[in-house]
């Protein structure tokens, strides 16, 4: 398979200039050469077989193939709202929220937050994002969105299936519960010191259900991967028995 390049603006004609970052790598990098063949693609949900026609210092122009449709979303919205953990770690924990699927990623701040996510951190992180779906084949970015305090998170999520990961003795297993096909799911997952009570009661008076991992101290981003694969197991297994059902005998 052809490497995968971003572009950062819509795709629509048969000729296009890449440049910034992703020209850079392409040039100084893999070494490009005009006639080499790249996979493009502009976040819209399609991905174009590209040929290099011309190369200088700083841009490759590109002729630009038909557009192909190549679905690799899940077959209905996952969201995580998660207070974010520090460096290199909220930057893993959006890498792999991207190759699972997740459809968007809202930072939450909490009692008990580490990280205060301002518009700098933000880029960094939807750059990430960028740099998974070149490797993971996605053709439409993760959507990450400004913070949003935990209070007006949960009472605002729309969301027919509305999950809290917390550690407490009423948690549920995610595993007991089936997720209808179509539906769509939010997960809410707090900080390394975890949710206070309160915060906890304010998502269940808001008609979220509190789930828990069993019995040990999971750190943010692994409750988050184990959330995101179990969420898009869920929405696959339920699409996949809907298409059954509707199938000719």
């Amino acid at each position: 398979m052809a490497d995968r390049y971003f572009f950062d603006r819509p795709i629509t004609a048969s000729h296009a200039t890449l440049d910034g970052p992703e020209a850079h790598h392409l040039i100084h990098v893999m070494r490009i050469r005009p006639g080499d063949q790249i996979i493009v693609f502009d976040g819209s949900g399609s991905e174009f077989a590209a040929t290099v026609s011309r190369l200088d210092r700083r841009t490759v122009a590109l002729d630009i193939g038909p557009r192909r449709e190549v679905d690799r979303e899940l077959p209905s919205s996952v969201e995580i709202g998660v207070a974010l953990p520090k460096g290199d770690r909220g930057r893993w924990l959006v890498e792999k929220l991207t190759e699972l699927g997740v459809t968007r990623i809202v930072p939450l701040t909490t009692v008990r937050s580490v990280v205060r996510v301002d518009e700098k951190s933000l880029g960094r992180l939807r750059r990430g994002v960028v740099e998974a779906s070149k490797q993971c084949g996605r053709n439409r970015l993760l959507e990450i969105t400004s913070p949003q305090p935990w209070q007006s998170y949960v009472e605002s999520a729309a969301a027919p299936w509305r999950l809290v990961a917390h550690l407490a003795p009423s948690g549920t297993t995610p595993l007991a519960i089936s997720v209808s096909a179509g539906a769509e799911l939010a997960i809410a997952i707090g900080p390394e010191g975890g949710l206070i009570d309160e915060e906890a009661e304010a998502a269940v008076a808001a008609g979220w259900r509190i789930v828990g991992l069993g019995p040990r101290i999971l750190r943010v981003e692994t409750a988050a991967v184990a959330l995101a694969a179990w969420a898009a197991d869920q929405v696959m297994t339920a699409a996949d028995a809907r298409s059954q059902q509707h199938r000719p005998a």
